[in-house]
């Protein structure tokens, strides 16, 4: 059994870690990773992962910059309770842009009312001054 074991887990590492990913893609999963992390902890921190031009485009058609996603942000408009990427659709880097494509499911509170829902999300980032930052966000619910 423990040959068993010894041997799934060679198996999981050898082919879950092979893949070989640029300094430049490493800095960017980071970067997604912890905007994940720092919305669904509601964490103010996630304003330091934007370009001060950010636009955002929601699901039910609201669109917003950098000041109306702080107001509503911090005001606990929306609470996230859990954001998670299902599944990397698209990921290019070309010079200082990347485009991402992914799917995530999110749960949370909106004025109080529980809501869930699985979005497609293109993300445009821009490296400024070394750092990847989200500069245009579109989501679309899907089901």
């Amino acid at each position: 059994m423990k040959s068993l074991f010894s041997f799934i887990f060679l198996v999981c590492f050898v082919f879950g870690f092979s893949q070989n990913y640029s300094k430049k893609e490493k800095a960017l999963f980071s970067q997604i990773s912890k905007l994940d992390s720092l919305m669904q902890n509601n964490n103010s921190k996630i304003l330091e992962l934007f370009s001060d031009d950010i636009s955002f485009g929601h699901s039910n058609g609201w669109v917003q910059n950098y000041q109306d996603f702080k107001i509503d942000f911090e005001s606990g408009k929306v609470k996230y309770q859990s954001v998670k990427q299902t599944e990397l659709k698209e990921f290019k880097i070309k010079n200082r842009f990347a485009n991402v494509r992914r799917i995530i499911a999110v749960k949370g509170l909106y004025k109080n009312e529980i809501f869930e829902m699985k979005l497609s999300v293109l993300e445009l980032w821009i490296k400024q001054k070394g750092i990847w930052k989200l500069w245009s966000r579109q989501s679309a619910k899907i089901n």
